[in-house]
Formats: C-alpha cells, structure tokens, sequence
C-alpha cells in the first residue's frame, strides 16, 4: 500500500537540509528521495548521498525517456526527482520525502494531489542574508552578487507559500525539528482513523500551529513576509 508523499522546499540557505537530515534520523519508514542534479558537489557533498551528481546529457537523456515525476532548471542547473523512487517506497509502504525547490513541488502536487507540502522559511530577510553569507564564507567564496541573486530568488520563492499546507518557520532548530516531526506523525495519524492518546492529541496541536489555511496567516509568517517585501502579503 502507498504511504504518504510529503514535499519540503525552503529558499536557499532557510535550514532545510538540516532538518531533513534529522528527520531522517528520528522518523522511521520514511523514505528519503535523493535528487539528481548537474551542478557540481558543494564541500563534502558525496554523490549517492546529498544528490546524485550527473552531466547535463544524462539528465536530458533521463528527460526524454520520462524518468522524471519533476524536474526544473535553477540557476542553470537542472534538478530532479525520479519516479523510481515514489514506485519503490509504494512497494515497501513506507512514506517518501521530497525535498525538491517550489517549481518541482507545484508540478508534484499538481499530478499527485494527495501530497502534503511543507514549506521551510527563515525568520527574516536579514538572517537569510547572514545564513548565506555565512555559508559562502564556509565554503570558501563570498560574492555579493550570488548572494543578492538568491535574495531575490527566496522573495520569489516565498511568493508561493499559499501553495503550501505548512508552513515552517526555521527559527530555533530544536524547535523546528520537533515541529517538522510533529506534522509528519500528525499527517500518519490522520489517515490511520485510529483513537488518539493525549501525546498524539498534542503532537496534533503542535503540527497545527505551522498549518497553512485560506483565511489565517500567523504572526510569524506575516512577519517573514514584510521582511521581504511589503507587497507579499497573506
């Protein structure tokens, strides 16, 4: 029997790859889906393990041969998602994850409706900025016009959020892990239709904070917007 598809993107630089990793590390039967990507290893990136690393003519080969359940070009990359991967956790009935940027997750959730998509931001513009600057020290090459670039991306990017049934706001990471975690179970828990324990009932509460709706936006997403721009606006 299929488990539950759950897609989380985040702007460049909010955390995301941190909290996956965690989540993995605390949440059984989730299955993580590596992505395929034709940008060159970051630090210690490994092939195989952040993503798998291949040239553009595989990847367009993949293309062609419709491998793909999503695929978008960023920053004169591409990335994608095989649908290897959704048919192998099916078989295993085990939950998958992708963590895929906005532009593969609309193409996702505009195919497999039943998917829950959980969108990662930072607290602000100003620490983004500060993440990414940090992050281009660490690796060696600070360029102020990289980092302007996926400032701009991320208000982009942000734009999406109605599109999203959670949205997470990456503050404190303890915290943050315990909310992802959170509405993972809560979602489980939900298509089990079983009788819930007072744990559960809270875990529940707490997923529900970060629970995205048409006519509420919380303070803290309000907050993420205006650092953006005063136009974005829930």
């Amino acid at each position: 029997m299929a488990g539950i598809l759950f897609i989380i993107s985040a702007p460049s630089g909010s955390g995301k790859s941190t909290l996956v990793n965690e989540l993995r590390r605390i949440v059984p039967n989730l299955e993580f889906s590596i992505s395929y990507t034709t940008r060159a290893p970051r630090g210690s990136e490994r092939d195989g393990m952040e993503y798998y690393f291949i040239t553009r003519q595989e990847f367009e080969r993949m293309i062609a041969q419709d491998e793909f359940l999503e695929h978008a070009e960023v920053f004169g990359n591409y990335y994608g998602t095989a649908k290897r991967f959704l048919r192998e956790a099916a078989t295993r009935g085990n939950d998958l994850l992708l963590d895929i940027d906005v532009q593969g997750a609309a193409q996702v959730k505009s195919s497999m409706k039943n998917s829950v998509g959980i969108l990662v931001l930072p607290p602000s513009r100003q620490v983004l900025e500060r993440r990414l600057r940090n992050r281009s020290i660490s690796e060696g090459s600070v360029s102020d016009e990289v980092i302007e670039r996926r400032l701009t991306e991320a208000r982009k990017e942000i734009e999406n959020f109605p599109n999203y049934d959670y949205i997470l706001v990456n503050d404190r990471l303890e915290d943050s892990v315990e909310l992802l975690e959170s509405i993972v179970l809560c979602e489980r828990l939900k298509s089990s239709g079983k009788a819930l324990s007072p744990e559960e009932v809270r875990m529940i509460q707490a997923a529900e904070q970060c629970l995205q709706t048409a006519k509420t936006t919380s303070s803290k997403l309000k907050e993420v917007l205006a650092s953006f721009a005063p136009a974005i606006s829930g």
